[in-house]
């Protein structure tokens, strides 16, 4: 269904004129009566956020336990006590307890978004009440309020403004602007988006510049922010496509356990009648091999390494299933500035003497050339592009500052578009404080929204005094009567001045046009009679916030690796299709915010498979965008930094939040943290985050077919009325000893290098596919005829039971020690150099186990705790031999694959 717009409170305040609204709220200017503030405020309640309530540690801690594998562990536990196994019963409780432990701490930082969402409403407002200016809680404002505000103040409420001088708002976080917005008194559409409803201030927001008087129209939960944190706590957290593997895999497990316990019970006990103490054994032994203890460790341990690589690419990763999800992503909607682009404003084009110049250089470093017609041209041989450029640095309040220690790093102290005018300046190897000293500033008319120019009078040494303006171009053409060409003065032509007005404008950039005239050299103060006639126009200077260089190489190699890019921002759509078509997004096609609020959803979701642009967008907006995109089967990252980002982040599948210049709030909600708000460091993580998962495959099918062989060995026993050759307690020890050794050791292994040129996994694609099934089969029955084999062969012999057993497992580790070279690479020969000897942690890990199993062997308290006994060398000749069997038959079995399945092996590769 189509989405009607939302209004502050419910209503269009920003629609309705002054006089009416304060009729609506009884509101005049002498403000409230103390009496009617409190009768209201007791209708309306207090100006603060309603408090979601979180779960708390204990229900955290329950939730670990709340898988179907780790309800068939505990049922194993309690039969295995019932038959006062106790041993085998406290080592499967143990282990169930660690898995449990390592999960909670996982998840040990609580839901903080809504917390930092109210943490960023002020505390403290100056309310009129009774005639009277009163500093009081932000929490007892109400509407009808009368407020002001002035330069460095939190808006303590919804406000429609009544009064303003020269007003300017910081609404980065709702709108994503990247610039303060000059706010007025008139009435705006009804329609209009959040960042065109010039005549608001909204809750939270950061008066930049100016002062005002506003009547509070909305409080608490009916704000903009309000609105935002009760949609918050809406959005559902979604599951990551891992997540949902396993979820699918733990079920197929468990029921196909409890299917082979029970007729392997019922084989027992109908056909061999085997006593009811021996079949519980069994199936209690089949249900510890079957399930992959070491598996939820091995999963954790390896996403905090891919954590531990992606904080070195400056990704910061809060919530561990990110890692792997990073991998699987299929779309990025990207926010504008500042991630895609530098969030620095940066002159681009100068039209002086009927000539456009181009400049090179991005953001305020003070390095670029000037080009006419693609070719560099020196400042010094265009007279009148010096003077424009002299203009432009006097009637200037910025200062440009290199940082310490940082020679790329460049910050400006003022305004950030007379900080690109500085900026270029500089680039023409101009100095603003030697030109300020040659020609001191004598006066000044600042910027203001009324007049939308700045004007100052400055004296040369010589006797002459010249007044400088810049602002915009509509405003400034006005008061021009003729143009400099050439070192003269000649009467303006404006149709020529708005063709290339239109011509630059429709590239994305901003517009100021800068002016001068001669006075009197009397003269020491300037008026506006003085500014806003006889002035001759040196110029027009275009600038844009331009995209970052490694940007439009990050977003080409996303759409290299099968990854869609979309832009969306709060900024105008020119500007966005400008930005977008140098970074090679979309194909110049845009949506706003207005139209996307026209369609309903299934349109909506047809539109986005052609859109890559969305400009002037609200929090419903993105939040839309992200839900269609995850119906039509994409998984999606998000990025963001405001609180109106905040619900779309949460929804997306990894929310992505800017660490400089994000809100709390959406770093709180958000998946990761780019410390360098940079997108190519979102690409990086995707690098990083395909590699994860491909080591977690790795690590799976190493872990799983000692499982299953295992369980094939307790399966084989019972059918032939053997005594079981492993016991419970055994079995656990081989699974955890193993992953937390040799699984741990394929975490590391690093990306391989075809891995950004594959295209993203399907995200509904099955944990295992037919190449691993039959992987884990093939390696579960070489490991099942060996181990079992030996078994049988010792037991022949007369061995005692304890004897056979331990020979048993040393065979299943020795098997898992050569089998783990086999599994760095799952379809290329390991017969190499780098494949025995690139990962050193493989061989450490190999010397380790041997470690163990020496102790599991012949230290006293192992024996007594797991029933083994010693081994002669005879015996370890055996298992060595019979063990090395599963390296050579897997190399054999790749090359098959290779030779006579190579189309298989390349789409997998890509896969």
């Amino acid at each position: 269904m189509m989405k009607k717009k939302n209004t502050s409170g419910g209503r269009s305040w920003h629609a309705l004129s002054p006089g009416i609204i304060c009729s609506a709220l009884a509101g005049t200017e002498q403000g409230l009566s103390a009496q009617e503030a409190k009768l209201r405020l007791a209708q309306h309640g207090f100006n603060r956020l309603t408090q979601a309530a979180g779960r708390g540690p204990f229900k955290r801690f329950l939730g670990q336990f709340h898988n179907m594998l780790i309800y068939v562990l505990l049922i194993a536990a309690g039969v295995t006590a019932a038959i006062d196994h106790w041993v085998d019963s406290g080592v499967i409780v143990g282990v169930v307890l660690i898995n449990a432990l390592i999960g909670f701490i996982q998840e040990g930082k609580a839901e903080k978004a809504l917390d930092a969402i109210r943490n960023m409403l002020t505390h403290q407002a100056m309310v009129r009440r009774d005639g009277k200016n009163f500093l009081v809680s932000a929490e007892q404002l109400v509407p009808g309020d009368i407020i002001s505000l002035e330069s460095g103040d939190k808006v303590p409420a919804d406000l429609r403004l009544l009064q303003v001088k020269n007003l300017r708002v910081d609404e980065s976080m709702l709108t994503g602007e990247s610039l303060p917005v000059e706010k007025n008194t008139e009435v705006a559409g009804a329609n209009a988006s959040l960042g065109d409803r010039f005549c608001m201030a909204y809750s939270g927001t950061l008066v930049a510049y100016g002062t005002a008087l506003g009547i509070v129209v909305s409080t608490g939960d009916l704000t903009e922010i309000g609105r935002i944190s009760a949609m918050l706590r809406t959005v559902p957290q979604l599951a990551t496509p891992l997540l949902r593997q396993i979820a699918r895999f733990s079920q197929w497990l468990t029921v196909a356990i409890v299917m082979l316990a029970s007729a392997t019970f019922a084989y027992g006990w109908t056909i061999q009648h085997s006593s009811l103490t021996e079949l519980f054994m069994s199936a209690v032994g089949l249900a510890v091999a079957a399930i992959p203890e070491g598996l939820p460790a091995v999963m954790t341990i390896t996403l905090a390494i891919g954590v531990q690589r992606m904080a070195k690419r400056n990704a910061i990763i809060r919530r561990l299933p990110a890692v792997e999800t990073l991998g699987s992503v299929t779309v990025i909607c990207s926010d504008k500035t500042g991630t895609l682009t530098c969030n620095e404003m940066t002159a681009k084009s100068v039209f002086v003497n009927n000539k456009l110049f181009t400049v090179e250089g991005v953001g305020y470093k003070p390095e670029g050339r000037f080009k006419l017609a693609d070719e560099i041209t020196p400042v010094e041989d265009h007279p009148d592009l010096h003077e424009l450029l002299r203009a432009a640095v006097l009637c200037n309040n910025a200062r440009l500052e290199q940082k310490a220690g940082n020679g790329d790093n460049w910050i400006v102290h003022g305004d950030p578009t007379e900080g690109a005018l500085i900026t270029l300046a500089h680039k023409a190897r101009m100095e603003p404080d030697f030109l300020n000293q040659e020609m001191p500033r004598t006066d000044v008319i600042p910027f203001e929204s009324e007049h939308r120019y700045m004007a100052t009078l400055h004296h040369d040494h010589g006797g002459h005094a010249f007044v400088f303006i810049k602002g915009a171009p509509e405003r400034v053409l006005g008061m021009c009567s003729r143009q400099r060409i050439d070192g003269e003065d000649v009467p303006i032509h404006m149709a020529d001045w708005h063709r290339i007005m239109d011509e630059i404008a429709g590239g994305g950039q901003r517009l100021l046009a800068i002016a001068f005239k001669a006075v009197p050299s009397s003269q020491t103060q300037i008026s506006f009679a003085d500014a806003e006639t006889g002035l001759t126009l040196l110029g027009l200077v275009g600038m844009i916030d331009p995209p970052r260089p490694e940007a439009v190489k990050a977003v080409l190699k996303c759409q290299h690796a099968g990854i869609r890019v979309k832009m969306i921002t709060g900024d105008h759509a020119a500007t966005a299709v400008a930005i977008a078509a140098q970074l090679n997004i979309g194909d110049g096609s845009v949506l706003s915010g207005e139209e996307l609020d026209r369609l309903a959803d299934s349109e909506l979701t047809a539109a986005i498979r052609d859109v890559d642009v969305f400009a002037r967008t609200s929090p419903e907006n993105k939040l839309r965008l992200v839900a269609a995109l995850q119906a039509d089967g994409h998984v999606v990252a998000m990025t963001g930094d405001g609180v109106n980002d905040a619900p779309a982040l949460k929804r997306a599948d990894v929310g992505v939040a800017m660490g400089k210049k994000g809100t709390e709030v959406a770093k709180e909600t958000s998946e990761m943290v780019l410390a360098d708000d940079n997108f190519a460091s979102i690409a990086h993580a995707v690098e990083e985050g395909r590699g994860i998962y491909d080591n977690l495959l790795k690590s799976i099918i190493f872990i799983l077919p000692t499982g299953g062989g295992e369980a094939l060995m307790i399966v084989a026993a019972i059918v032939m009325g053997e005594i079981l050759p492993i016991t419970p307690v055994q079995i656990l020890w081989v699974n955890m000893i193993t992953a937390v050794t040799l699984s741990l050791t394929l975490a590391f292994e690093p990306p391989e290098r075809n891995i950004m040129s594959r295209m993203p996994r399907k995200p509904d694609e099955p944990l295992l596919s037919m190449f691993m099934i039959w992987r884990i089969v093939f390696v579960s029955l070489i490991m099942v005829t060996g181990a079992f084999g030996l078994f049988l062969w010792e037991r022949s012999l007369g061995a005692p039971i304890e004897l056979a057993r331990t020979v048993t497992v040393n065979t299943l580790v020795m098997f898992e020690i050569f089998y783990v070279f086999n599994s760095r690479y799952l379809h290329h020969s390991v017969l190499n150099l780098h494949g025995l000897f690139g990962n050193r942690l493989v061989w450490l890990a190999v010397l380790l186990l041997i470690a163990f199993q020496m102790a599991f062997t012949y230290w006293r308290p192992m024996q007594v705790l797991f029933g083994t006994v010693e081994l002669d060398a005879h015996a370890w000749q055996m298992i060595v031999a019979v063990a090395s069997t599963v390296f050579i038959l897997i190399e054999i079995e790749k090359f098959f694959i290779r030779l006579f399945l190579p189309k298989a092996v390349a789409r997998n590769s890509r896969k």
